[in-house]
């Protein structure tokens, strides 16, 4: 396979997004030792990441039709589902729970998303996706029953659980809605208009609830916050929709599902998490699930 190939290049892209996505997590987790809550840091993120969005919704809209009411609406809601309320939620998951078992949660989304068909569409479920969310809930049962026992108060493991599922069903509520907009708008400028919007949003929760200086933190907040920006949410980001029109949102998906192993073991390595086998099972089973339900 050469990389220079259009499908050899797809699945590098691929890899590069999992990996910035799951690095996520561990710059999370670097950054609340130093006392910044999550709001906060979420907007440190954002800052980083605004110039790129501003400059990439500029050039792909400069010379595209302008977008109806209806239009800014449904980016606007996706926006908010997708990169604001996902976000916030797990990164206030992430005061309570390992980054490996976050990464295992929020892989839960495909899944999810299978049952918004369900409930919404009226799909019927397979026998194959009936076992991939058996699979995959079983994984996330083997991750939880680890957390539980290494955690010296279970009830905060509960409630990191809660927030970071939240989260992967703000996700999944994104994802059932921007098919239609990113094949009328674009991946790249749909992508940056909702982040625009999701940027908007953190900074009006940040200043409602935050006097400007609560911005003024120590240099290795900015060194993450800049990290979680640009490595973790505007590489990846774009990474995923190259990815997603050389080799098509089924490979991506399954290239993607490395990163829950990825995660555990940076958590392993730089945050000294456990590496336990009911974390490699959990891996396992949440891996197998969702191939399962990527596949054609």
């Amino acid at each position: 396979m050469k990389l220079g190939s259009g499908h050899g290049a797809g699945i590098a892209l691929a890899i590069l997004a999992a990996f910035g996505f799951s690095f996520k997590a561990i710059l999370v987790k670097l950054a609340y030792p130093y006392g910044i809550d999550a709001v906060t840091l979420l907007a440190l993120r954002m800052i980083f990441a605004l110039p790129f969005f501003l400059w990439v919704g500029f050039t792909a809209s400069r010379r595209a039709p302008a977008l109806s009411w209806r239009d800014w609406a449904m980016v606007s809601a996706l926006g908010v589902l997708g990169y604001y309320g996902a976000s916030i939620l797990d990164f206030l998951g992430l005061k309570y729970i390992s980054a490996g078992l976050e990464r295992l949660i929020l892989f839960t989304y495909p899944t999810i998303t299978l049952l918004f068909g369900v409930m919404l569409h009226g799909h019927k479920v397979t026998r194959r996706e009936a076992a991939a969310l058996a699979l995959c809930y079983a994984g996330i049962a083997a991750a939880f029953a680890h957390d539980l026992g290494v955690a010296g108060d279970v009830s905060v493991v509960w409630i990191g659980g809660g927030f970071v599922f939240a989260s992967s069903l703000s996700y999944a509520m994104y994802l059932s809605g921007s098919a239609g907009m990113i094949a009328k708008l674009g991946a790249g400028r749909f992508t940056a208009l909702a982040m625009l919007v999701s940027t908007a949003v953190t900074f009006g929760h940040f200043l409602g609830t935050h006097p400007v200086a609560a911005l003024r933190q120590p240099w290795p907040v900015y060194a993450l916050g800049a990290a979680m920006g640009l490595f973790s949410t505007v590489v990846p980001v774009f990474a995923q929709s190259a990815a997603i029109r050389r080799v098509g949102s089924s490979k991506a998906a399954l290239v993607g599902m490395v990163g829950p192993l990825l995660t555990i073991v940076f958590a392993w390595a730089l945050l000294d998490e456990g590496f336990s086998p009911a974390q490699m099972l959990g891996v396992a089973l949440v891996v197998a699930g969702v191939a399962i339900v990527s596949r054609r």
